[in-house]
């Protein structure tokens, strides 16, 4: 396995950026009356994801790199609430809903990953 050099070689961050375009262009749909509300927050959700990879890449530590990690995936759960309410009050339709459900998925297992690969200890 090649180590990643920067933060943008780590796939969950690349996942996540990917997700975070998606959240943007879903938000533009939304209805001008939530640009300061569901749209704003469910936008910082989705940059804290990959801002936290990002500054846990960097840290020396595992036990801080887990912290950033652990923050990422939190900000992961927050956006599948805010999804979800996103779906129930008709902004999102089922099956475009379910597509960004997977993915986010993914990216959850892909967090996962990282921080159970810092946490094994080394032999």
């Amino acid at each position: 396995m090649i180590k990643p050099l920067t933060f943008k070689d780590l796939i969950a961050w690349q996942k996540g950026h990917e997700f975070v375009i998606r959240i943007y262009e879903l938000t533009k749909t939304f209805p001008k009356e939530e640009l300061y509300v569901l749209t704003s927050q469910m936008r910082r959700s989705a940059i804290s994801i990959t801002s936290n990879i990002a500054e846990g890449f960097s840290r020396k530590s595992h036990k801080e790199k887990i912290q950033f990690y652990t923050i990422a995936r939190g900000s992961l759960t927050e956006i599948e609430n805010q999804l979800l309410i996103a779906r129930d009050i008709g902004y999102i339709k089922k099956e475009h809903f379910d597509l960004i459900i997977n993915s986010l998925t993914d990216i959850h297992k892909l967090i996962n990953g990282l921080i159970k690969s810092l946490s094994v200890p080394k032999s």
